[in-house]
């Protein structure tokens, strides 16, 4: 949840460096979308398609692209009051939303029902909720906000301006940078699935690494980071990565990577900076995606493979114009059959003559 903040439009065409039509004075306070919007609302269009729709938006604010032009049929009570024109409208719109909803902010505190380790070093400007623990030696920067339920082992750096939703888990040890958002129930630094067979069955590889998340990054709700068996597992600066998502020891992920939900990271994986990651993919181990690699949702990866730069997509993958390919035959299958089978009979007949 966020505070609700009002602007004038002029402000918000300054803040994104956009070309402003109409007036400047108009508030707005909310975001919306093209059909629902009112005069109180921003709304934005970005694909032509959508062009005819934004023409008669009720919005207060149209944030559009430079091809955007007003017509000049529709009667004047009909047209929103401004339009801010932009390069890229989409990007322009998460800026005011970032303005008009900022993250809900907190009063410094430690609550009464807290239990924070003596010898912890807590920032005065932090915000420490219902039933958190803080463990030994733990040190935490200033602005940092910690939900109800978190549970926050020994000798974890917590950097500035972070947020920790309700019920994250930080194991011991394990480091976050500044800006770095934690949803609910995430776990960090819990011991990699690492055993090693003899003949009665499994001993467990020790799991006495660590974690470093560095500055803003943001993990969605439930997700699952461990602790690197010897060593550290890393995930980079800007990275941000969706809800239910497994990653595992001594994985590295680079800076401005993005991944979705769902997808299982399995141990020594390396992923480069920039690179995205859809959902439902799965990783074998000792695999290194390559700066700017996409990978499609619920693509498989075989261990020790190489993901260059490009596109790919399919179960182990490929380059997508071959997953393309490959598809465009499968959907054909039933007619081959079908083939097939009237080629066999026709076959059968000559043998019998």
């Amino acid at each position: 949840m966020s505070d609700e903040k009002q602007f004038s439009v002029g402000e918000l065409a300054k803040h994104v460096d956009g070309e402003l039509f109409g007036s400047e004075a108009v508030l707005v306070s909310r975001l919306a979308d093209l059909e629902t919007a009112t005069e109180n609302d921003v709304a934005y269009v970005e694909d032509p398609k959508y062009f005819a729709t934004a023409q008669s938006t009720r919005a207060g604010c149209l944030i559009a692209p430079q091809s955007f032009t007003l017509d000049p049929t529709i009667d004047e009570e009909s047209k929103r009051s401004s339009v801010i024109r932009v390069p890229r409208p989409k990007l322009a719109f998460a800026k005011i939303a970032a303005l008009l909803h900022p993250p809900k902010q907190r009063e410094p505190e430690i609550h009464a029902s807290a239990v924070v380790a003596p010898s912890a070093n807590l920032a005065l400007t932090i915000y420490v909720g219902p039933h958190v623990a803080i463990g030994e030696h733990t040190q935490i920067g200033v602005g940092t906000r910690i939900e109800a339920g978190v549970v926050i082992g020994d000798n974890v750096v917590i950097g500035s301006d972070c947020i920790l939703h309700p019920n994250v888990t930080l194991y011991d040890g394990v480091t976050l940078g500044d800006r770095v958002v934690l949803h609910a129930g995430v776990s960090i630094g819990a011991d990699g699935f690492g055993y090693v067979r003899d003949d009665m069955g499994y001993h467990k590889f020790p799991q006495i690494g660590t974690v470093v998340i560095e500055d803003d990054v943001e993990l969605g709700a439930y997700t699952c980071v461990d602790r690197a068996a010897l060593g550290r597992t890393r995930i980079g600066r800007g990275t941000k990565i969706d809800n239910l998502v497994q990653v595992g020891h001594n994985v590295d992920i680079g800076e401005r990577v993005v991944i979705a939900s769902q997808t299982g990271i399995s141990g020594s994986v390396t992923i480069e900076d920039d690179c995205v990651i859809g959902g439902q993919v799965g990783f074998g181990d000792h695999i290194r995606v390559l700066s700017g690699a996409v990978i499609g949702s619920k693509a498989g990866v075989l261990p020790g493979k190489i993901v260059r730069p490009g596109v790919w997509w399919g179960v182990p993958i490929v380059p997508l114009d071959e997953y393309k390919r490959r598809n465009a035959h499968l959907g054909r299958l039933p007619q081959l059959r079908e083939e097939i089978k009237e080629l066999k009979r026709r076959l059968d007949e000559l043998e019998a003559k």
